[in-house]
């Protein structure tokens, strides 16, 4: 998925007359390449596309992306020339901040949450907490450890939805109806799970509705849009459901506007823009709801780098062109940077003050 969104951003950047586009390719073993900025899908089957040119990353100031080019004496690195990185990349270190933090120290202006907000938005447990602080409804989550006895809660009719506890919306998410299976999920330690798994009650009549939101130029939100099960599918939506139709959430089936009654258009409107303050939003982000009929709702979770950068939400009586929306993104990551380093307190006065180290550990 990240190589398609970020395929289709490069290539409407180009089509809107960018000619300084260029295109960085984070692969499976964790390299960086630079690519062309207009090839297909089909170029990354067998990983890097022939012609990729090898990168590297620099966390310091003055770093950024490097490349290698061969010269009389050896091969020099030469700085990739670029002010702004379009952030593409769905979930793992490109969406929990690991790469944010590793941009920040390299002086990269880039789109997308900063660092902070990206590891908030990433913890699911954490993210819950801090949306029911905010009296925004949200179902209970639990952390799942060896030996955790059943939570007990009052709500569901006893079967759980299990999800990683720092991943996407859609990988390793299970539905599961006995306690002690829950935790037996959580000690298999999978790839999807080693960092711990949280439990929270299945709501079985709950369907999803989304909408996108942006803080830049102003705070705004796209349309909401409810995602429809397809024939046959299980209790929940699956990574296939969502993302495997030949164009990922744009071509999932949907009902876009979502038809919600006025009222709870309104409450889910204004708790997405709690939301958006309360994580600091930055770039577009999806914010998903679980509602029900009857008008009951709860917060689920914040997509900071949703499929197709959500384009297709922006449309109808919220349209936003999807060039438009890498410009402001672009825009806003130039004006607004995602982080602004001081040294308040740096002046030595602690130092020249202190007493010996030893002193300090005695």
């Amino acid at each position: 998925m990240s190589i398609l969104t970020g395929l289709q951003a490069a290539r409407a950047l180009v089509t809107a007359g960018r000619a300084d586009v260029q295109a960085v390719y984070w692969t499976k073993g964790e390299r960086f390449v630079a690519v062309e900025p207009t090839l297909e899908a089909s170029a990354f089957l067998d990983g890097a596309p022939k012609g990729a040119r090898e990168l590297r990353l620099v966390a310091q100031p003055g770093g950024g992306f490097f490349t290698s080019k061969p010269g009389v004496l050896g091969a020099k690195e030469r700085r990739m020339d670029f002010d702004v990185l379009v952030n593409c990349c769905h979930g793992g270190p490109g969406e929990d901040g690991t790469l944010q933090a590793a941009l920040d120290l390299a002086g990269v202006a880039y789109t997308g949450p900063a660092a902070a907000a990206a590891t908030l938005c990433m913890d699911k447990l954490a993210f819950g907490a801090v949306v029911q602080a905010a009296g925004l409804p949200a179902l209970p989550r639990r952390l799942v450890l060896p030996g955790s006895e059943a939570p007990g809660w009052d709500s569901g009719d006893g079967t759980y939805i299990v999800k990683p506890r720092f991943g996407g919306s859609s990988i390793g998410i299970e539905v599961i109806e006995d306690w002690a299976d829950v935790v037996r999920y959580a000690e298999l330690g999978g790839p999807h799970t080693v960092r711990g798994v949280v439990a929270e009650p299945f709501r079985a009549e709950a369907y999803d509705v989304n909408v996108s939101v942006r803080g830049y130029p102003v705070m705004a939100l796209s349309l909401f849009d409810r995602p429809l099960r397809p024939a046959g599918a299980g209790p929940i939506l699956s990574y296939s459901d969502k993302y495997l139709g030949g164009e990922g959430m744009v071509s999932a089936p949907r009902e876009l506007p979502a038809k919600l009654e006025p009222g709870l258009e309104k409450e889910l409107r204004d708790a997405a823009m709690t939301v958006a303050a309360l994580a600091g939003v930055r770039g577009v982000w999806r914010i998903d709801f679980l509602v029900e009929d009857g008008g009951k709702w709860w917060v689920n979770e914040v997509n900071t780098i949703p499929g197709s950068l959500a384009k297709y939400l922006w449309s109808g009586d919220a349209a936003v062109g999807f060039s438009t929306l890498l410009a402001d993104m672009i825009g806003e990551a130039r004006r607004l940077p995602s982080v602004q380093w001081g040294s308040m307190g740096a002046d030595g006065s602690a130092l020249r003050s202190a007493a010996s180290i030893a002193n300090k550990l005695g």
